[in-house]
């Protein structure tokens, strides 16, 4: 981790960044400095989404002479971006243990202040995963409510919307059975306001569909989450297996985030190979290609499908602000695509829906507790 020295980690290089909201535009926390492909890269795809959506706004976080500087390059940028100077930068390699005690003078740890602080709705980083979800907990805290945060990602699908969500993708390796109810509260709360989609079908993923099989803590949340469907507004499929990851029976998938990191990184790997395998089929021989000519038309809606950077962002759920996490590897269409999907929850109120759901759900929980301690109290 390069650290700033004795430099704050969030002066003001250009004038004070306004109040999310009070401009009528949606005010994005991009972190410039933690992807692979460095800065030049978060603010090319700034400009992509700039030029697409006139209500987006920027504060970026970096060091202030270099980022003003990519800035300039891009037309009508500036006007929308206001600079925070942050000389240190957190790597793909930093421990969040080490993170959490030293990373207060770097451009992460800004970008988390301005939500914290109501200036930004949503924070974009390609950085270091854990040190993220370290950073955001530390400094926007949990919901109430809320044990374990998670991180949720779009899986391309056969559903009318091109994508089922699951979550956790790797926010905490362990997930016990209230853990899992949550995960479905706040994954369904996700598909309706990011999404679209009015009453989201949850799913449980579990090595087979049958009651008798999987773990106890999956039968466990199995019970919690039937029982919090109309409270939580979402209709309970059962048990998933992963070739239901892709299909239409289901909205949300629910797991913990050991399984669901491994399924997601399996499912990318796959998407590349497809592709690599189609490359070569198609540069085979002569008249491979020509029929790679005849059919480039498709071949360029597959690959637009499959892309992993037009999917790319996982969002930080149940916390007190809204993060999402862009691959750190991601080029400008990646993280343009990162900020069109913060913009569209930022644009929901979806940070505050999420609360309101969980809340109403542990009402309702306490309500039936209550009951049933009245119910024997009375016998």
């Amino acid at each position: 981790m390069r650290l700033a020295g004795d430099m704050p980690s969030a002066q003001v290089m250009t004038p004070e960044a306004p109040k999310a909201g009070t401009s009528g535009r949606i005010v994005i926390s991009v972190d410039a400095m933690g992807g692979d492909r460095g800065p030049a890269a978060v603010v090319a795809g700034m400009a992509e989404s700039a030029d697409k959506n006139p209500d987006i706004e920027f504060i970026v976080h970096g060091p202030e002479d270099e980022l003003r500087r990519l800035i300039s390059h891009r037309r009508g940028l500036s006007e929308r971006c206001t600079i925070r100077h942050a000389a240190g930068v957190v790597t793909m390699q930093d421990k969040p243990s080490q993170v959490m005690r030293h990373g207060e003078g770097t451009s992460m740890w800004s970008a988390i202040e301005s939500v914290k602080n109501g200036e930004a709705t949503v924070a974009v980083s390609c950085g270091n995963t854990g040190a993220l979800m370290a950073i955001s907990m530390i400094r926007l805290r949990k919901l109430p409510g809320i044990n374990r945060p998670a991180i949720a990602c779009l899986w391309p699908s056969r559903n009318p919307g091109g994508f089922n969500l699951m979550l956790d993708v790797g926010a905490d390796i362990k997930a016990d059975a209230p853990d899992l109810l949550q995960y479905a509260l706040m994954g369904a709360s996700y598909a309706r306001n990011g999404l679209g989609i009015t009453r989201p079908r949850v799913g449980l993923l579990n090595v087979g569909t049958e009651e008798h099989k999987g773990r106890a803590e999956l039968k466990a949340a199995q019970d919690l989450i039937e029982a919090a469907t109309e409270a939580g507004s979402f209709d309970y499929v059962g048990f998933v297996e992963g070739g239901d990851l892709p299909s239409t029976r289901v909205d949300v998938i629910v797991t913990d985030g050991f399984t669901g990191n491994i399924a997601l990184k399996t499912g990318e790997g796959t998407a590349k190979l497809v592709g690599a395998f189609l490359r070569d089929a198609f540069n085979a021989t002569l008249l491979s290609r020509f029929a790679a000519l005849l059919a480039v038309a498709s071949l360029r809606r597959l690959r637009k499908r499959i892309d992993p950077r037009r999917q790319n962002g996982g969002v930080f759920l149940g916390l007190n602000g809204t993060v999402v996490k862009s691959h750190g590897s991601a080029d400008s269409t990646g993280v343009s695509a990162a900020i069109k999907l913060a913009f569209r929850l930022a644009q929901s109120g979806f940070r505050e829906r999420l609360a309101a759901r969980v809340a109403s759900v542990a009402q309702a929980g306490q309500d039936a507790d209550l009951a049933a301690v009245e119910d024997r109290n009375s016998e």
